[in-house]
């Protein structure tokens, strides 16, 4: 009796469930079952959100290119398709494809069945041949001879046949893209079946040769990142940003596309509109981007018509407003041509992904270091001389310059006082041949304090593959006296652009950014300019740093650099340098680099700018004060700047 009961109430549970799902859920399991069966589409591409100059100028936009498509309707036949493709043919240009020419000739020559004896048919009604093999004999006997037979026309209708059916058969199918008006007239008129003619979106870059290593290119999705955009959604034929900001900012300016539905006799319904992705406005003033770049290839040219300036072919710029870290302009160029026939090569990316070294710039981190662990105070002052350190070559300023402060030191560029500071964090007191025992904990002091301003770190350039200079790992004395001038590790001009910063904003350490704001379908998304760091000194000691670099613009080695009229402050920095001339892994030529760093008005700044000169010339004693690359460069750019902005 047990087992009865217990079969019946199972049997209701049944009953009660299958009720309860025709009933209660039916819509919702017909909606699942729906979606099954419906198939969905994606239009061909949206145009991408365009990119702008600050002034609201179109660097890169996007170009509607008239496009042809093939739709493969309900009841289409094979025969409507050959008719289909012999009507564009008739209309378009296209590219022959030679491996549509066979397929076509067996569709049109009773699928080539004559190409096969009755012995064949007899072995594959026997299963001893397969299809494939049968398909491969009728591939291997259309000759030559009988594919030429095809008329010019015939050809053509072959490759767009191919096109037409390539792929799922709901899919559309691109056949053509760009056309003569004639042409799109033409096959509006014909309303051939299953053909569209719709836009498509190319990107164009109004300053062709202008940062376009900046600005990135677009392409199709890379091997290698497929599984990443695919969970993202996309499909494996969209177009994607390959590179720098086209890539950094791909979730901004991708496009919706058109969502369609496939209705039962194959024609498509519109469900979703497509939309252009967002707009981006850099920092950037195109105006300022161009000047900056002529005026690098003019004071390359000009200083290569000086001796003993073989290897020097290459300068770089950056201009900014120092109290937000937008960066207005940045230019590499490198000299490739001859100086009578000269032609430059973009090399921004070095920018950020290259170092060098850039000499007395970093004297303000070295002054602050010492600040910062009590080995000098405003004010403190010594008699500028050498250091001869036991088994190290004497090392001296590039003159006798008399009494020095911590003003004087930078407005000077005292070698001398900076090495002083590095015998006081060593713990020493100097003597002539002294035996100075050097530690990582002395090297750590310096870098950390020329992090804390940029220097020998990421700086966070909104910018993919950024790279941060060379870190030496040698801890002798000598070592730690070359760190103190920058003449040890090295640094990419953009950490040189932060540094600068650094100290024109009183100790606050912003990123570098190039994305101004996103125009998001009218909501603005602005950029934050948040502070990433801090210099760890009292206000004072960073305000008599930016005294000291107004004084170098006023009567000292910056002079000039920045017009006075613009109540500057400045820094120049010139180091000796090793290249490899023959390419053997050998550092095999002493050269010189030139650099300078400033901003203006000193208290209150509008603009900053840094120029680098690498290897500017290779004579030891040749007199170099007749090259001024980078005192043209600053002082061209910032005139224009107070004059243009």
């Amino acid at each position: 009796m047990k087992k009865y009961f217990f079969l019946f109430v199972i049997f209701m549970g049944l009953i009660l469930r299958i009720f309860y799902l025709n009933q209660k859920e039916h819509t919702k399991y017909l909606e699942l079952l729906n979606q099954k069966r419906i198939n969905y589409v994606v239009g061909s591409s949206a145009p991408r959100g365009r990119i702008l100059d600050r002034n609201g100028i179109v660097l890169v936009d996007n170009i509607g290119v008239k496009t042809i498509y093939y739709q493969k309707l309900k009841g289409i036949t094979l025969k409507d398709e050959i008719d289909i493709a012999n009507k564009l043919a008739s209309i378009i240009d296209i590219e022959i494809n030679n491996n549509s020419l066979k397929k076509y000739w067996l569709i049109t020559h009773d699928n080539g069945n004559s190409l096969i004896t009755e012995e064949e048919n007899k072995l594959w009604e026997m299963r001893k041949l397969s299809n494939d093999d049968i398909k491969s004999l009728k591939n291997e006997r259309i000759t030559e001879e009988m594919l030429n037979e095809l008329t010019e026309l015939e050809k053509k209708s072959a490759t767009i046949y191919d096109l037409m059916n390539k792929g799922y058969s709901y899919d559309k199918k691109m056949i053509k893209k760009g056309m003569s008006d004639t042409q799109y007239s033409k096959i509006i008129d014909e309303n051939i079946k299953g053909i569209t003619v719709e836009l498509t979106w190319d990107r164009i870059y109004n300053y062709e040769g202008v940062l376009d290593d900046i600005l990135g290119r677009v392409g199709s999705i890379p091997k290698e990142e497929k599984e990443e955009y695919l969970k993202k959604g996309y499909n494996l034929n969209d177009i994607v940003g390959l590179s720098f900001l086209e890539k950094e900012y791909e979730d901004y300016l991708k496009g919706e596309k058109t969502l369609y539905k496939i209705k039962e006799d194959n024609t498509l319904e519109v469900l979703k509109e497509g939309k252009k992705g967002h707009d981006i406005t850099l920092s950037i003033d195109i105006r300022v981007q161009l000047k900056l770049e002529e005026l690098l290839r003019e004071n390359i040219l000009k200083a290569k018509r000086y001796k003993n300036t073989d290897y020097f072919t290459e300068s770089y710029s950056i201009v900014g407003n120092p109290l937000t870290g937008e960066i207005i302009a940045l230019a590499g160029q490198k000299l490739t041509g001859t100086i009578n026939n000269p032609t430059f090569k973009n090399v921004n990316t070095n920018l950020f992904s290259s170092s060098y070294t850039v000499g007395s710039v970093v004297k303000m981190a070295t002054i602050s270091t010492g600040y910062k662990y009590g080995v000098i105070d405003i004010g403190t002052e010594m008699t500028d001389g050498c250091i001869k350190l036991y088994q190290v070559p004497i090392k001296c300023s590039y003159k006798s310059l008399g009494k020095v402060s911590d003003l004087t030191a930078i407005s000077k560029s005292s070698n001398y006082y900076q090495f002083r500071i590095a015998l006081g964090i060593a713990g020493a007191s100097y003597y002539y041949n002294m035996k100075l025992n050097t530690e990582k904990e002395d090297f750590d002091k310096f870098r950390n304090t020329f992090k804390e301003y940029g220097l020998g770190n990421l700086t966070g350039i909104d910018l993919p593959n950024e790279k941060i200079g060379i870190i030496g790992s040698g801890t002798s004395s000598d070592l730690l006296l070359n760190l103190t001038i920058g003449q040890y590790d090295t640094y990419t001009p953009m950490e040189l652009f932060q540094y600068v910063n650094t100290v024109a904003s009183s100790g606050e350490k912003r990123k570098p950014q190039l994305m101004k704001y996103i125009n998001n379908n009218d909501n603005i998304i602005n950029n934050p300019y948040n502070v990433v760091g801090e210099v760890s000194l009292a206000p004072k000691y960073l305000a008599r740093l930016k005294d000291a670099m107004h004084l170098a613009t006023q009567s000292g080695t910056a002079r000039n650099y920045i017009l006075s009229k613009y109540n500057p402050a400045g820094k120049t920095g010139t180091s000796e340098t090793f290249i490899d001339t023959n390419n053997d892994g050998v550092m095999d030529t002493k050269t010189t680099s030139m650099a300078f760093v400033g901003f203006a008005p000193y208290d209150n700044p509008l603009y900053s700018v840094i120029v680098l000169a690498p290897n500017i010339y290779v004579a030891k004693d040749y007199n170099y004060s007749k090259i001024y690359i980078t005192r043209y460069i600053s002082q061209g750019i910032t005139n224009f700047l107070f004059e243009n902005m």
